[in-house]
């Protein structure tokens, strides 16, 4: 059974890397930040870029955007990596 975190249940929806019994134990927003190649949710390709114009906006290159927590991407300064906050 799936509790409020989404933990419980794998929600894989095609292959997997990751053991059974951890799929379970991980709260769902993670199972979805992984990338598809090693779960595959069917959420797109995991993490995403918070730049905008889809990374466009920033001269960080687009697979560390994706690599990095949203809370880093966040930090950086607008002239480096544009997310539109104000800071």
């Amino acid at each position: 059974m799936q509790n409020e975190r989404g933990q419980g249940v794998s929600h894989a929806t095609g292959g997997s890397k990751v053991p059974e019994k951890a799929q379970q134990k991980v709260p769902q927003g993670l199972e979805e930040d992984l990338p598809n190649t090693i779960h595959d949710t069917g959420s797109g390709t995991g993490r995403q870029t918070h730049a905008k114009d889809g990374g466009d906006a920033s001269i960080v290159p687009k697979g560390l955007q994706k690599a990095v927590p949203e809370k880093v991407e966040r930090a950086l300064p607008n002239k480096i990596h544009d997310t539109g906050d104000e800071k």
